[in-house]
C-alpha cells in the first residue's frame, strides 16, 4: 500500500521524492526530516483505514499505515538506496554482522558511557524531542530489536513503544534532558503490538541479567553486579502518571544530568576495570631487561604470520604504441590544424544548473581566442622592455568548475604563448582548508600573474579598496582576466611559435600529500603528447565522438579525458559541473542519451548518485555508451557502484564490458586502464582477497574466515608503450613476488618528471631503479612510483588494493584508510553519521601508528544510540581487520574541513585533531586495548642489604649522602636572646630595654599602615590577655587555647598572652565568611583534636561562629567557650607565669597534608628558641632590619616567620596578608619598593598571584617606581619541590623592575621539622662577608630512571629531562641523610631516598588523640639499620638526594645541595613504578592552550586524570585523545580517566598546594559537576 510503485503518484510528486532521497543519501536532509517530508508529499494519495493492530494514540493524518510485507519490501530498497554505494559490499555487511555477532557471543564489552554536562548534551532545546505519542510509524527507530531481527537492513515495523506516556512525563524529560535509556527506548516488534506490552517486554528482557542482545541499551555494564540494582529515579515533575522503574544497566547509564544518576562514578569505574581485565589481543611476549632501561615492546613477527611464496614478478609491458600518421606532432599543433580547417566542429558544450546547454565554444572559437589570450599575456603586461612574462614563466589559471570553456581557452593560450599552467581550485576565502599549502606552490614556482575569468574575478573576496586581498601564504599575484571583450586583437603579422613536442615543461598539477602539503608534478610537452596518444590508443578514440565529463577538468583523468585527449581527436566534450550533480544527480545519464555520447568520464559516486536518483525515469537508453571509464577504479570500493550501476541500467541498453575502471595517480598519469572490448564473453578479473593476508603485504585468495575478505577489479592492464612492475613499498625498491602486495611503478614518457622545486623528492619518487632479487636493476631507463599499492594478476591485469598515502602501518601489519572506512559504514550508520563524511588517518603515539576515525554525526541522534555505534564501529573494525581502533570521534554535521569538491579534507581534519580544534561532540578512546608496545611493569628486585649498599658505595668511592648546617654551638656573635630559654623573657626584656623599637607593622589593600605594635605595645597586649584567660576562661596552665584569628596583629599578641598565661596556643585559620559549610568544619576539627579548652578569637569571627549558616554546617553547641578579645578587661595579671622546664609545650602546629591528613605536632620551648636562631642566623636578622612576610601565618615555616622570630631577632616584620593580593595584587611588591626592604618571605600562590595578575602591568608598575633593585632574597615558603617553572617565570617577568634573578630561592620544610632548608643569597657587598651561600644549583635528571627510584644526570633539554632546584641551604644546627624507605640503611651521593634529618628544632612528636603514636612513633625518632645506628632521626617522608657541588660555602667546605623530588604519600605506584603526580600534571598542563590546571589521581590502578578547561565547554572533548596521548608519550601510562572541570574546582590549599585527595573523593562521590568524563577503554 505504502509502497510508492503501486501508487499513481502525478510525475512532480515523483521528481520530489527522488529529490529526497537524494538529499538523504547525501546527508543534506536527516532520516526524521526525509519521513516527515516524504508522509507529507505522498499523504494525500494513501487510502485512510487506520491499520490493524496500531496504536490508537498515533494520530491520523500522520501516519503511513504498513503492512508487514510493503514495509520490508520498502525498506529494502531504502536501505539500499542510501547506502554510500561507493562504500558498499553485501558481502562485506554481512561479514561486519557476523563479526558483531560473534564479539556478542564471547560476552559485550562493557564500554562505560562518557558523562556529559547538561549544556553539551546535544538535545538541549526542546525542539529537538519528538512528542513520543507523535512518532512516525515509518521513522526507523535506532534500537530496532536484536540482529537477529534484521535491523540491519531495517525490516519489521518498529512502534512506538513510548505511546502511553502520558505527555507531562515526556516534557519533564525533555527539560531535564535525560537522553531516555533503555527502558523507555522503543523496541521494534515484528508484530505492530501495543506500546505498553512491548515496553513490558522491554523491561522484562532487562532484569534478566545474563540475557544480552537487548540492543538498545549500549552494550552491558551490569556484568560485574550478580543482583539487579534498583534506584528510584528523581523524577522531574510530580505530575507525571508513573515512573517506569529502572533495572539493571539502565540507572548507570543514564548520563542527560551530566551525572550518572544514582550509579555513581565509581560504579562506571568498576565496569572500566572490569572490562579492561578481560584478556588483550597480542599478549606481550616475556622478555628479561635490567629494570633501568624502561625498554618499549618491540613488536616481534608472528611466526605464524602468512610469507610471500611465489616467484619474482616480471616487469608487465604494455602493447606497442603504434604511432598513427596523421597524429598531429604536438597538441597546439592539433588546436590549430582543427581550428582552420574545421571552425564551426564543437569542442565543448557546458551546462547551467538546471541543465540545459549554456554556451558550445566551437574549434574556431577556441583557436581565435587562446591566441588572443596568448599575446595578451606576452605583451600587455609590464612593459615592452620588461614583459611582466616570458616563455617558460609558470602562470596560475583560477577557474570555478562550473566554466571549462573559460579555462579551456586559458590553458590552450598558455600553451602557445609557451607558459606553464598551474591549474589551481579557486579560493573561497581566506582561511581555506588547504588553501595556504597551495599558496607555497604558486611562491615555490615563482607565480606572479593569475588568469581567471570574469564572473569568478567578481566573487573574489575584496578589501574595502576593491582590491583583492593577498590570501594567507599566497605570494603576490596580478589578477588578469581572460575573457574576449577584455583583450586587444593580435596585430595580423603575430602568430604563435608552434613547435614539435619538446622536453619543455607543459604544465604542473597540484597534488595534496598525505600531510597536507601541496607538490606541483611537472610534465613536459613530450608526455603531455605521448600520454594523449596512449589514451586515444587504450581507449579508441577517433573524430568528432561525443564525450560527456562529469569529473573536475582541471586536473587527473577530468583534465586528460577532457581538455588534452578531446582536442588531439576534435571530439566534443559535454561537461556536467558539480553543481548540476548536486541538484540533478541524473543529469549525465540524460546527456549520454540527449547527445548518444559514445564515452562518459566519471566517479563511482555519479555511479551511486545515479542509482538513488533514476526510479521512474522512463525513457532512459544508454546503448549509445561504448566506454565508461570510472576515474576512481582505484578505489578498491568502487566495484561494489560499477556491479549495482550495471545491474540496474543493464536493463536500458547498458553493455558489461562497457564499464572501463583506470587507475591512475598525479605522478605516472594513467596507469592503467581496462579497454572496451567487443567481446562480451570474457569477464572483467575479479580477485576475493583475504585481508588478513592483505595486512601482512600478501595475496591470499581462499581464506578461512569468510568474514574478512575485499573484493578487488582489475583496472586494465599498463598503457601503450609502457612497462610496469610491483616493489615493496618501503626501502630499496625490490620487486615483489607473484603473491606480494607492493606500490605499481611505471617506465613511460608518458609520465610526470619531477616534483617542481624539489630535488630530493623527486629522485625518490621519479627516478626509480627497481632491483631483482641479486639486486641488480631490471631496466637501465627510471621508473616512476604511482602511489599504488596492488599486485599484476593473470594475464598481466592490474589490481590495486589501496593507496600509500592511505596506507597505516599499526604494530607491523598494513591496513588501508579506506577499507576501514568501508568496515565502519557497513555498521549501519544511516541514523547517527551521515555517509561519505568519515575520516579515518592514523596518528603517531609513542613509536607506533594509531587509528583515528571521525565522523558527522546527525543532529538528530541521541547520545546513548551514538554511542553504542561507537561501540559497535570498534567491534566491527577489531572482529574485521584485527586492528583496534584508537581514538573515535564523532563531530556535528558540517564542521570536518571539506575539499573545494567536498571531500572531507583529510590532513586539515587530523591538524585540527592534533591540535584540539576539532570540537568532537563525542569521543571515545581505547588506549588500553590498542596500545600493547608498552614497557614491561617493572619487577621489584629483592632489596640487597644495606650493609652490602654501604660497602658498595665505599668500593666505588662514593660518599655516604649527608650534609649538615653550620653547627651552632660554635657560632659565637652577639646574640642577646640567646640568654633566655623562653620566647616570653625575650619579650619582656625588650619591652624594658627598646619599649618603642616597633616590631610588627600589618598593611591593609590599598598598601597603607593598618596597625602597628612596638615592643612595649605587644608586652602590654600580652598581659591584659593572658589576665583574661586566667579570669574569664579559668584556665589551668598547660591548657590548649584555640586561636582563630585572620592574618594580623590579634593573633600575635593572643600567641604571646597564651604563653604569659602559661597556655599551649594553636593558631587555626578562621571559615572564610562566603564558604563556611566547607570551612567550617576543619575548624572545628582541629579545635577538637587539639582538645583546646577554650577559643579566643575578634568579635566579628565570634559572631560568624553563632551564625544560623555555621549550625548548618556543624554542631554550634558543642564548641568550647569563646573569649573576644576585641574586649579586654583593663586590669594588669597579678603575675605572669614563670615557665620552668624548657622541653614542656610551647605550642601545637596543626595543619593539613595534601594528603587530606591532618596532623599537628608537639613544639617544645627549647625547639622554638633554637628554631628562631637558626633562622636569625641563616638570614642575618638584626633589630635594624626589615623583613616584608606575605605569607599564611597558620603553621610551619609561615607562622614561625610571622609570629616568632621579630619578637627573638628584633627586626621589624611589614605583615602583609596574602588575601589582600586578591583586592590588590601588586600590593606585596609595593610593599617591598616602598618600605626598602632587603629581604622577603612569600608562597607559591602568592607568587602566581603576582605573576599572573601582574604580567601585563610591569611598565605601569614601573612609572609608579614599583623598584625592586634593593632585594637580595626572596624566599618561597614551601612543603614540596621547588616550581622551577614558576620561579623562573616570576624573576624573568620582574627582572626589568631591578629584582636580581639570583634573589629568588627556596625553603624546605615538613611536619617533623618545620624548616630544613632556607636559602637566602647574598648579593652585593654581602657576598664576602662570611656567610654567602652558594647559587641555587639546578640539575636534570632524567624522569624515567626517577621512576625507579634512580637518580640519572643528564644534560639540559634531552629527552625525558626534568629539572629540579636545589631546595635551599641547610639551617644551621642541621643534619640531614638520604636513607632507604625500606631498609632503613643509608644511601650514596647522588642516590634516590628518603631524606632524614636530625635538628635541635625537630618538632618532639605528632600530637594525636587517640595516642596510637606507635604507628608514627619511628617519624621522630628513627635508627639507620647499619652505619652510625645511634643518632636518632625523624624521617619527613620526602625523597629527595643530596649531590655535592663544586661550590664552596664560606668555610671552604663543598656545599652539598638538597634536591626534594616529592612526597612518599602523594607519589602513586603504576606498572611497578613510582611516579609523582606533578610531572604528570606538568605534560598535561602543556598539551592545549585551554588547560589552566591539572591534577591526577590514582583509583583501582586507574590513573584519573583531572583538567580544568579555560574556554568553551564545545572545547571540552578535545582535550581527551590530547592528554591521552602526551600521558603515553612522556609518562608510558595510559589514562584511566579523563574528566574536564571548570577552572577553580580542583581544591588547593593555603600553601597553594593541590588537595589531590579531596578531589578524588569529590569524583566518585560525583561532586565534581563535571563538563565531560571520558573513560578510556
Amino acid at each position: 500500500m505504502a509502497d510508492r510503485d503501486t501508487l499513481p503518484l502525478p510525475l512532480e510528486v515523483r521528481d520530489r521524492l527522488a529529490e529526497l532521497e537524494l538529499e538523504l543519501s547525501e546527508g543534506d536532509i536527516t532520516q526524521k526530516g526525509y519521513e516527515k517530508k516524504r508522509s507529507k508529499l505522498i499523504g494525500a494519495f494513501l487510502p485512510k483505514a487506520p491499520g490493524k493492530g496500531m496504536d490508537p494514540s498515533v494520530p491520523h493524518e500522520r501516519r503511513t499505515p504498513v503492512t508487514p510485507g510493503s514495509s520490508s519490501r520498502y525498506h529494502r530498497r531504502r536501505s539500499s538506496g542510501s547506502r554510500d554505494e561507493r562504500y558498499r559490499s553485501d558481502v562485506h555487511t554481512e561479514a561486519v554482522q557476523a563479526a558483531l555477532a560473534k564479539q556478542k557471543e564471547r560476552g559485550k564489552m562493557a564500554v562505560p558511557m562518557p558523562s556529559k554536562r547538561r549544556s553539551l548534551v546535544v538535545q538541549s532545546s526542546m525542539d529537538a524531542y519528538t512528542p513520543p505519542g507523535e512518532e512516525h510509524i515509518g521513522h526507523q527507530d535506532t534500537s530496532s530489536g536484536s540482529e537477529e531481527e534484521g535491523s540491519m537492513q531495517g525490516e519489521g515495523t518498529p512502534t512506538s513503544s513510548q505511546g502511553s506516556i502520558n505527555m507531562e512525563n515526556w516534557i519533564s524529560r525533555a527539560i531535564h534532558g535525560s537522553t531516555t535509556s533503555s527502558t523507555t527506548s522503543s523496541s521494534s516488534t515484528q508484530s505492530g503490538g501495543s506500546g505498553a506490552a512491548s515496553r513490558l517486554a522491554d523491561v522484562m528482557g532487562q532484569t534478566h541479567l545474563g540475557k544480552s542482545e537487548n540492543h538498545s541499551t549500549p552494550p552491558d555494564v551490569t556484568s560485574y553486579t550478580t543482583d539487579s540494582i534498583q534506584v528510584e529515579r528523581p523524577q522531574g515533575s510530580t505530575t507525571a502518571s508513573r515512573a517506569t522503574p529502572k533495572y539493571g544497566n539502565a540507572e548507570l547509564m543514564e548520563t542527560g544530568d551530566g551525572v550518572p544518576v544514582g550509579g555513581r562514578v565509581s560504579a562506571k569505574i568498576q565496569q572500566l576495570v572490569n572490562t579492561l581485565k578481560r584478556p588483550k589481543r597480542p599478549p606481550l611476549r616475556e622478555f628479561f631487561v635490567d629494570d633501568f632501561e624502561e625498554l618499549l615492546e618491540v613488536q616481534q613477527p608472528d611466526p605464524n604470520q602468512p610469507k610471500a611464496e611465489g616467484a619474482q614478478m616480471l616487469a608487465m609491458r604494455g602493447e606497442q604504441l603504434g604511432v598513427v600518421t596523421n597524429w598531429p606532432p604536438s597538441l597546439e599543433a592539433a588546436l590549430q590544424r582543427w581550428g582552420t580547417i574545421s571552425p564551426k566542429a564543437p569542442c565543448l558544450t557546458t551546462m547551467d544548473t538546471n541543465g540545459k546547454p549554456l554556451y558550445i565554444l566551437t574549434y574556431g572559437k577556441l583557436w581565435v581566442r587562446s591566441m588572443k589570450v596568448a599575446y595578451n599575456i606576452l605583451h600587455k603586461l609590464g612593459s615592452k622592455q620588461e614583459p611582466m612574462v616570458r616563455p617558460g614563466d609558470r602562470v596560475a589559471l583560477v577557474f570555478p568548475n562550473n566554466d571549462p570553456a573559460a579555462f579551456m581557452v586559458a590553458f590552450y593560450g598558455c600553451l602557445l604563448a609557451e607558459l606553464v599552467p598551474v591549474p589551481i581550485e579557486v579560493p573561497l576565502t581566506r582561511k581555506d582548508a588547504g588553501s595556504q599549502q597551495i599558496g607555497f606552490l604558486l611562491g615555490s614556482c615563482g607565480v606572479t600573474v593569475a588568469l581567471t575569468s570574469d564572473a569568478c574575478h567578481k566573487g573574489l573576496p575584496k578589501s574595502t579598496t576593491g582590491e583583492i586581498p593577498q590570501f594567507k601564504g599566497w605570494p603576490k599575484l596580478l589578477w588578469f582576466v581572460t575573457e574576449s571583450k577584455h583583450l586587444s586583437k593580435p596585430p595580423r603579422d603575430w602568430f604563435p611559435h608552434i613547435k614539435d613536442a619538446n622536453n619543455d615543461t607543459a604544465y604542473i598539477e597540484y597534488k595534496t600529500c598525505k600531510d597536507g602539503s601541496v607538490l606541483g608534478v611537472t610534465v613536459m610537452r613530450l608526455a603531455l603528447l605521448t600520454h594523449c596518444q596512449a589514451l586515444t590508443q587504450s581507449c579508441g578514440y577517433t573524430e568528432a565522438e561525443t564525450i560527456v565529463n562529469v569529473l573536475d577538468f582541471k586536473k587527473d583523468v577530468g583534465l586528460w579525458h577532457g581538455i588534452l585527449t578531446s582536442v588531439m581527436n576534435m571530439m566534443h566534450v559535454i561537461s556536467i559541473p558539480y553543481s548540476l550533480m548536486k541538484v540533478n544527480p541524473l543529469s549525465w545519464i540524460q546527456k549520454v542519451c540527449q547527445y548518444k555520447a559514445k564515452v562518459a568520464c566519471v566517479k563511482s559516486r555519479d555511479m551511486h548518485w545515479a542509482l538513488v536518483a533514476h526510479k521512474d525515469q522512463r525513457d532512459i537508453n544508454l546503448s549509445s555508451l561504448r566506454m565508461l571509464v570510472v576515474a576512481d577504479g582505484s578505489n578498491p570500493w568502487s566495484i561494489s557502484s560499477c556491479d549495482a550501476f550495471l545491474n540496474v541500467f543493464q536493463s536500458k541498453g547498458l553493455k558489461p564490458e562497457v564499464i572501463c575502471p583506470c587507475a591512475s595517480s598525479p605522478e605516472a598519469l594513467t596507469v592503467a586502464i581496462r579497454r572496451p572490448t567487443d567481446d562480451s564473453n570474457q569477464p572483467p578479473g575479479r580477485g576475493v582477497l583475504s585481508m588478513q593476508g592483505l595486512s601482512h603485504g600478501v595475496i591470499r585468495v581462499d581464506s578461512e574466515e569468510k568474514l574478512s575478505v575485499l573484493t578487488l577489479q582489475d583496472v586494465g592492464t599498463a598503457m601503450p608503450g609502457a612497462l610496469m612492475c610491483v616493489v615493496k613499498p618501503d626501502g630499496v625498491p625490490q620487486l615483489c613476488k607473484t603473491d606480494e602486495i607492493g606500490e605499481l611503478c611505471v617506465c613511460s614518457v608518458a609520465t610526470g618528471t619531477s616534483y617542481y622545486g624539489l630535488s630530493g623528492m623527486t629522485k625518490n619518487t621519479f627516478e626509480v631503479f627497481p632491483m631483482n632479487s641479486v639486486g641488480a636493476p631490471i631496466s637501465e631507463y627510471p621508473f616512476t612510483r604511482t602511489g599504488l599499492l596492488g599486485f599484476v594478476g593473470p594475464g598481466g591485469l592490474c589490481f590495486i588494493a589501496g593507496k600509500m598515502d592511505g596506507l597505516m602501518v599499526v604494530g607491523g601489519r598494513r591496513h588501508n584508510a579506506d577499507d576501514i572506512v568501508a568496515t565502519a559504514l557497513a555498521v549501519e550508520p544511516m541514523k547517527f553519521v551521515y555517509r561519505g563524511r568519515i575520516a579515518v588517518f592514523s596518528i603517531t603515539v609513542l613509536h607506533d601508528e594509531r587509528i583515528v576515525v571521525v565522523a558527522e554525526q546527525r543532529p538528530d541522534s541521541t547520545e546513548e544510540d551514538s554511542f553504542q555505534w561507537m561501540s559497535r564501529v570498534l567491534q566491527a573494525i577489531d572482529g574485521i581487520h584485527q586492528v583496534g581502533v584508537y581514538c573515535l570521534a564523532l563531530v556535528p554535521s558540517n564542521t570536518l574541513p571539506k575539499t573545494p569538491l567536498g571531500g572531507i579534507h583529510l590532513s586539515e581534519s587530523k591538524q585540527l585533531f592534533l591540535e584540539g580544534s576539532l570540537h568532537p561532540c563525542n569521543v571515545l578512546m581505547c588506549p588500553h586495548t590498542c596500545v600493547t608496545n608498552l614497557p614491561k611493569p617493572r619487577q621489584k628486585q629483592p632489596e640487597i642489604g644495606p650493609a652490602s649498599v654501604m660497602v658498595g658505595n665505599l668500593v666505588s668511592g662514593k660518599r655516604i649522602a649527608q650534609a649538615s648546617g653550620r653547627d651552632l654551638g660554635q657560632m659565637e656573635d652577639n646574640d642577646q636572646a640567646r640568654k633566655f630559654l623562653f620566647l616570653s623573657e625575650v619579650l619582656q626584656w625588650r619591652a624594658q630595654t627598646t619599649p618603642d623599637h616597633v616590631l610588627y607593622t600589618l598593611l591593609n589593600s590599598r598598601g597603607t599602615i593598618a596597625s602597628s605594635l612596638s615592643c612595649v605595645q605587644l608586652h602590654k597586649r600580652a598581659e591584659k590577655i593572658a589576665t583574661m584567660l586566667a579570669e574569664r576562661g579559668h584556665l589551668q596552665d598547660g591548657d590548649h587555647v584555640a586561636l582563630v584569628y585572620p592574618p594580623g596583629i590579634d593573633l600575635i599578641a593572643a600567641f604571646y598572652g597564651c604563653l604569659y598565661a602559661g597556655c599551649v596556643p594553636i593558631t587555626v585559620r578562621p571559615p572564610h565568611p562566603q564558604n563556611i559549610a566547607t570551612t567550617l568544619p576543619t575548624v572545628k576539627m582541629i579545635v577538637e583534636v587539639s582538645r583546646s579548652a577554650c577559643m579566643m578569637t575578634t568579635a566579628v569571627i565570634c559572631k560568624l561562629l553563632r551564625s544560623k549558616e555555621a549550625s548548618a554546617a556543624v554542631d554550634v553547641r558543642t564548641w568550647p567557650p569563646v573569649l573576644d578579645t576585641d574586649d579586654l578587661p583593663k586590669k594588669k595579671p597579678p603575675l605572669l607565669y614563670k615557665p620552668s622546664n624548657p622541653d614542656t609545650l610551647a605550642y601545637l602546629d596543626f595543619s593539613v597534608s595534601t594528603t587530606g591528613m591532618l596532623a599537628g605536632v608537639k613544639m617544645s620551648h627549647t625547639a622554638t628558641s633554637a628554631f628562631c636562631r637558626s633562622i636569625k642566623l641563616q638570614c642575618e636578622l638584626y633589630p635594624s632590619r626589615e623583613v616584608a612576610i606575605c605569607l599564611d601565618p597558620y603553621c610551619g615555616l609561615g607562622f614561625v616567620i610571622w609570629c616568632l622570630c621579630s619578637v627573638y631577632s628584633g627586626h621589624q616584620s611589614i605583615l602583609i596578608p596574602p588575601s589582600e593580593l586578591e583586592v590588590n595584587p601588586a600590593l606585596w611588591l609595593l610593599a617591598v619598593s616602598q618600605y626598602k626592604v632587603r629581604d622577603t618571605f612569600c608562597s607559591y600562590s602568592v607568587m602566581e598571584l603576582c605573576t599572573k595578575g601582574l604580567g601585563l602591568q610591569t611598565e605601569s608598575l614601573k612609572s609608579r617606581g614599583l623598584d625592586l633593585s634593593r632585594v637580595r632574597t626572596c624566599v618561597v615558603v614551601a612543603e614540596e619541590r621547588p616550581r622551577i617553572a614558576l620561579t623562573q617565570s616570576f624573576s624573568k617577568l620582574f627582572k626589568d623592575l631591578g629584582l636580581h634573578p639570583r634573589a629568588v630561592s627556596t625553603s624546605f620544610g615538613c611536619r617533623v621539622n618545620l624548616a630544613i632548608c632556607l636559602q637566602p643569597h647574598r648579593l652585593g657587598k654581602l657576598a664576602d662577608q662570611g656567610t654567602s651561600g652558594p647559587d641555587p644549583t639546578t640539575v636534570y635528571v632524567d624522569m624515567r630512571a626517577l621512576r625507579h627510584d634512580r637518580v640519572r644526570l643528564v644534560e639540559r633539554g634531552s629527552p625525558h629531562s626534568l629539572p629540579l632546584m636545589e631546595s635551599g641551604k641547610i639551617l644551621p644546627g642541621v643534619r640531614i641523610i638520604i636513607a632507604n624507605p625500606e631498609t632503613k640503611g643509608p644511601l650514596g651521593d647522588s642516590h634516590l631516598g628518603e631524606i632524614w634529618v636530625c635538628s635541635g628544632h625537630n618538632a618532639s612528636g605528632y600530637f594525636t588523640v587517640y595516642g596510637d603514636e606507635a604507628l608514627q612513633s619511628d617519624h621522630f625518632n628513627s635508627r639507620l639499620s647499619f652505619g652510625d645506628t645511634q643518632t636518632i632521626w625523624a624521617r619527613t617522608g620526602y625523597l629527595g638526594f643530596l649531590r655535592r657541588t663544586e661550590l664552596t660555602d664560606a668555610s671552604g667546605e663543598r656545599h652539598d645541595a638538597l634536591y626534594v623530588v616529592g612526597a612518599l604519600d602523594e607519589a602513586m605506584e603504576l606498572r611497578g613504578m613510582r611516579y609523582h603526580p606533578i610531572d604528570i600534571e606538568t605534560s598535561v598542563i602543556r598539551t592545549h592552550k585551554s588547560i589552566t590546571e591539572c591534577a591526577v589521581f590514582t583509583w583501582t590502578n586507574l590513573l584519573v586524570v583531572v583538567v580544568e578547561l579555560d574556554g568553551s565547554e564545545q572545547e571540552a572533548l578535545d582535550l581527551v585523545p590530547l592528554v591521552t596521548n602526551v600521558v603515553l608519550e612522556e609518562h608510558y601510562l595510559i589514562v584511566g580517566v579523563v574528566v574536564v572541570v571548570d577552572i577553580g574546582v580542583i581544591p588547593i590549599n593555603s600553601r597553594g598546594e593541590k588537595q589531590r585527595m579531596h578531589l578524588r573523593d569529590g569524583f566518585l562521590a560525583d561532586q565534581l559537576d563535571p563538563i565531560y568524563v571520558a573513560y578510556n577503554m
